[in-house]
């Protein structure tokens, strides 16, 4: 099926080639240097890759007939580890231009160090490159532990740390979420958090150490604790005491039983509604519920202060959780590219049967809430992410998904929380930040005729925008990208 290609893809494309955007053409095979680029956006800042473009922009288009080949190829290519390693879920889309069909891959950049064929690649704005120094790769490496939380190494974290009991337990999972033998069977507790990257060397102190994952996922209480004190996920039922609470409970442990216990919450106060899909008898409560609170304790930014929340009303239940935001605003849940914020956690948890791939959850939450309510569920991303799905009443659906409803769905419950926990921007510098989302390599040209404002105003917002450390300028004017950097020290959170 082909999609209409949104707005901001065409830009993407009219601004040509960098360090975040690569043209491919492709005719019966995928190009023999895909998985370079694959390679080197997962280990620089993620990106997009057009396949049926020249270098030029010019568009040449796929060959229809061998369009389900393709996305076939890839999806067994990036389960490949011999082909890329640590193998990675990509997602495939076909649109039209001019009336030629091209496919768009979407990129994340990843928590860990890639290789594709055993070479690591890296990207500028010439392209890839192969990195061979032994003193670069421990860079990219060094890199990704400080941006992600759940890369931190804690060298005198030992396995006395974390609990037996749970890694058994998550053993017995995989193994019967897997259709054959699993690797974990035979494997140590030691060996399985290896395996899994949980047990990293530091490259300041050069000691090795149990990771954050490794500490979230399995450690005691007490460790985690010790590791993270501001851990905390709140479930709050505000029915009828609105002022405050009718029930909760305040979960301080680790991510699994935090999530049994969310789920528990859940079925507590909401009703059972049962659908038959096919031949089967299916829960949506709980087909909600699932991928809501894998999202809400998978996707956070552990490093913040803020409390993770789950909250039911009358009319709604929704989500919070810290964010390391890459736009701000309301999804578009038919267009949304997901990429994760904790890779490894959201490859354990999709490991042991409690998350699905990366983006099909949010299809299936999409799908199961208009049949649970006859409503769907808004995401919002900023420095605090919000996911809102509604409950039953009128006022709360939409079956088109219009701005309107999510302006009027949306508007008592964002005001007072922009007003509270977000930096105070002008809405100009807000655009802007939105537009170097859509497109890292945007020029202030651009910017101007988007925006429509003048170069001096675009200007000075850009330079307020960097003095408060919200973006960053990388590389030359003429070929250089925005990248939007992380910075809470000016926020109430």
């Amino acid at each position: 099926m082909t999609d209409k290609i949104p707005n901001e893809l065409l830009e993407i494309i009219r601004s040509g080639e960098g360090v975040t955007t690569e043209f491919k053409e492709a005719n019966k095979n995928l190009p023999q240097t895909l998985f370079e680029t694959v390679c080197a956006f997962l280990n620089r800042n993620g990106g997009h890759i057009f396949l049926g473009i020249a270098d030029n922009g010019k568009i040449i288009g796929v060959d229809k007939e061998n369009i389900t080949k393709l996305k076939k190829d890839l999806t067994n290519l990036c389960s490949n580890p011999e082909k890329i390693d640590p193998t990675v879920y990509l997602n495939i889309r076909e649109y039209e231009i001019e009336k030629k069909k091209i496919l768009h891959i979407y990129v994340h950049e990843s928590s860990m160090v890639h290789r594709t064929n055993g070479t690591v690649f890296d990207r500028n704005e010439d392209g890839d490159y192969k990195v061979k120094i032994s003193e670069r790769i421990a860079n990219i490496y060094a890199r990704k532990q400080s941006f992600y939380t759940e890369n931190k190494v804690f060298p005198y974290a030992e396995m006395s740390d974390l609990r037996e009991d749970l890694i058994k337990r998550a053993r017995q999972m995989a193994i019967n979420n897997s259709s054959k033998n699993h690797v974990w069977t035979d494997m140590s507790d030691e060996q399985m958090m290896r395996s899994l990257n949980f047990i990293e060397k530091d490259l300041v102190t050069g000691k090795e150490g149990l990771t954050l994952a490794a500490i979230l996922l399995f450690g005691k209480d007490t460790t985690i604790l010790s590791a993270l004190p501001h851990h905390k996920t709140d479930a709050i039922y505000r029915v009828k005491n609105i002022d405050r609470y009718d029930d909760r409970d305040d979960i301080r442990t680790n991510l699994i039983e935090s999530y049994e216990r969310l789920i528990a919450f859940i079925e507590k106060h909401l009703d059972d509604k049962f659908y038959i899909e096919g031949t089967q008898r299916i829960d949506v409560r709980n087909k909600i519920a699932r991928e809501l609170c894998a999202n809400l304790l998978i996707h956070r930014e552990f490093s913040n202060p803020y409390p993770a929340k789950l909250i039911i009303e009358k009319n709604c239940m929704r989500t919070e959780n810290a964010n390391r935001a890459k736009m701000i605003g309301t999804i578009d849940i038919n267009t949304y590219e997901p990429y994760p914020k904790n890779p490894k956690i959201a490859k354990f948890f999709k490991e042991i049967g409690l998350a699905d791939e990366l983006g099909s959850g949010v299809r299936n939450m999409v799908k199961y809430t208009k049949i649970y309510s006859g409503g769907v569920p808004i995401l919002k991303e900023d420095d605090i992410f919000r996911t809102i799905i509604p409950l039953g009443d009128n006022t709360y659906i939409d079956k088109n998904y219009t701005e309107s409803y999510t302006e009027s769905y949306t508007e008592s419950y964002t005001e007072n929380y922009t007003e509270n926990y977000t930096e105070k921007l002008n809405e100009t510098q807000r655009k802007i930040l939105e537009l170097i989302k859509l497109n890292p390599s945007i020029t202030q040209k651009m910017m101007m005729e988007k925006i429509n404002l003048s170069r001096p105003a675009i200007t000075l917002n850009l330079k307020q925008l960097k003095d408060k450390k919200i973006i960053e300028r990388v590389g030359s004017d003429r070929k250089g990208n925005w990248i939007i950097i992380k910075n809470n020290n000016d926020r109430n959170t």
